[in-house]
């Protein structure tokens, strides 16, 4: 079990008790300064105070919703999402982030499941809506367009385009709607707030990826998000100054990590997040880059990787950057490598669990460690443990227990997961597996339901991942376990080739110079695109589906 390291007392979580002092903190303290920009408008942090003020006011006047009721956000980075966000916690709402890109299907079971009344969602989106709304007790509807915050001309212009031009508007027929820029434009006259959850009462529901199963909602506390804040802050103090950065938001916010960072933690300090609605238009991510001094860049291992691999990438320069942040996957030792060779900045990688708020640890700055994800943030336990429940010594390949204040109450109206994941004394139970070092750098196997078991031995498929995209003429890969008579399982290997062509004898050789045999693939397959989540990670499970 680690040591707890403490928290200076400036970052001490107990100095709020609710997410709403801690919105009204860093918008008072930080009024002139800019807080968001999406498609070239910036709000700074008095605009995004009232904006999200008569938010909150009309979901208190105008909307059935009370405190402790379930609103729904189902936004990309745009202005709207921390609008939205601090408007409905200051209403003492609990809000349930929710994947834009969501399935009527995959919608209509976590809205049943969470039961909300309310939303706000994209236009783009009310198709989908339309078809499972009479299943959910969804009330309360407010319906923005990609344009709403902006100035008017440009307002209207980039909705008549959505709409008209490029048709990503279907048609939708929704009754009873509330438009958002009815409820951002009423005036607010002097209210209180009312009294609603504060410290270990739910704030934030976050659904888990559904890798197995139908997805979870991990309920999230104040006292968690808080915590989790000033502990990734305690990190990050180093090489992020407060009221000067300004930081790129590719990752989507609805989930874990970019919410933390970038609706908290970036305003808490004072900093500027510059929102990227579309992280897979990496020709717009580099013009971001060339309009803007961008000092820093959370991303994922394969963003980085488009973005290393774009044609344009060579013309950026990075003489601003000042620190590139990395989570959600693993980052390759080869990715790492050629980004810090090209741009100067090394990415510090990170390791969390939507369960966990998100974060567990992190690298320290100045202290890297290749093939690591740094030691644990302040308050937090951890142990590694056997398969049979037993505590293994340091440096021994085991499961991640992880106890904190960031760790979450429970699944949302799922107790016998709950008990499966959290024992009666706080530990919750990652699903991965790690090894510690003795001074506590922590270093990532692999998921623990994606190992593969080949002849009793255990293979881990980022080790043949990190290794085969080395190669020139890979792209990127990805590797699962097939059934096997003699072996028990044996390795696929799904290969996206660099160019039109790549000799898969030449891959096969490079695998033998860097794997051991019972890692080496028995099966390589050409494929134009590995399958991958909204933020980029590999989905293992959906290459199974090929076998």
């Amino acid at each position: 079990m680690t040591m707890i390291e403490k928290l200076s007392e400036e970052l001490r979580p107990e100095k709020f008790s609710k997410l709403s002092q801690v919105i009204d903190y860093f918008c008072s303290e930080h009024a002139q300064l800019p807080a968001f920009t999406s498609f070239g408008r910036t709000l700074d942090y008095s605009e995004v105070n009232e904006l999200s003020d008569r938010f909150a006011h009309y979901l208190i006047t105008q909307t059935n919703l009370k405190p402790g009721d379930r609103i729904a956000i189902q936004l990309p980075n745009i202005l709207q999402f921390p609008i939205a966000f601090y408007g409905a916690t200051r209403a003492g709402l609990i809000v349930v982030n929710t994947n834009p890109l969501y399935t009527a299907q995959e919608m209509v079971h976590q809205f049943k499941d969470s039961g909300v009344t309310g939303i706000v969602i994209l236009a783009n989106f009310c198709d989908k809506l339309e078809k499972i709304l009479p299943e959910t007790a969804i009330e309360t509807v407010i319906v923005t367009q990609l344009g709403d915050v902006q100035k008017p001309f440009k307002r209207h212009l980039i909705n008549f385009a959505m709409k008209y031009i490029r048709k990503l508007v279907p048609a939708y027929s929704l009754n009873n709607t509330i438009d958002f820029q009815t409820v951002i434009n009423a005036v607010v006259p002097k209210f209180d707030y009312p009294e609603a959850g504060q410290g270990d009462d739910i704030a934030l529901i976050l659904y888990t990826g559904g890798t197995t199963g139908f997805a979870k909602g991990a309920m999230l506390s104040h006292n968690n998000l808080i915590a989790n804040m000033m502990q990734l802050r305690s990190r990050c103090l180093s090489v992020i100054e407060d009221r000067i950065e300004s930081i790129l938001a590719p990752l989507p916010m609805y989930h874990s990590y970019a919410f933390l960072l970038h609706c908290l933690m970036i305003p808490y300090g004072g900093n500027h997040s510059i929102l990227v609605a579309n992280p897979r238009d990496i020709a717009g991510l580099i013009k971001l880059f060339k309009e803007r001094s961008i000092t820093g860049l959370v991303g994922i291992n394969t963003l980085y990787l488009a973005l290393l691999r774009h044609e344009n990438f060579s013309s950026i320069d990075f003489s601003a950057m000042k620190f590139c942040g990395a989570g959600g996957m693993a980052t390759t030792t080869s990715v790492s490598e050629e980004w810090t060779k090209a741009t100067g900045s090394p990415i510090y990688e990170g390791y969390g669990l939507t369960e966990c708020s998100p974060v567990v640890a992190i690298t320290i700055p100045g202290k890297e460690r290749a093939g690591t994800v740094g030691p644990v943030v302040p308050e937090t336990e951890t142990k590694v443990m056997s398969d049979e429940g037993v505590e293994v010594a340091t440096g021994e390949r085991g499961e991640l227990w992880v106890r904190g204040p960031q760790v979450m109450q429970g699944y949302w109206q799922h107790e016998e997961e709950t008990a499966e994941a959290l024992t009666t004394d706080g530990w919750f139970k990652t699903g991965d597996y790690v090894e510690i070092s003795d001074d506590g750098y922590v270093s990532i196997v692999d998921r623990k339901k994606d190992m593969i078991l080949v002849s009793g031995f255990n293979v881990f498929p980022n080790e043949i991942e990190d290794w085969v995209n080395r190669h020139p003429d890979v792209l990127e890969c990805a590797a699962v376990g097939i059934p096997s008579e003699k072996t028990g399982e044996s390795i696929r290997l799904f290969v996206v080739p660099s160019q039109k062509d790549v000799d898969i004898e030449s891959v096969r050789a490079h695998c033998k110079e860097g794997l051991t045999a019972y890692k080496l693939p028995r099966e390589f397959v050409l494929i134009e695109g590995i399958p991958k989540s909204i933020i980029g990670k590999i989905l293992h499970r959906e290459l199974r589906k090929k076998i």
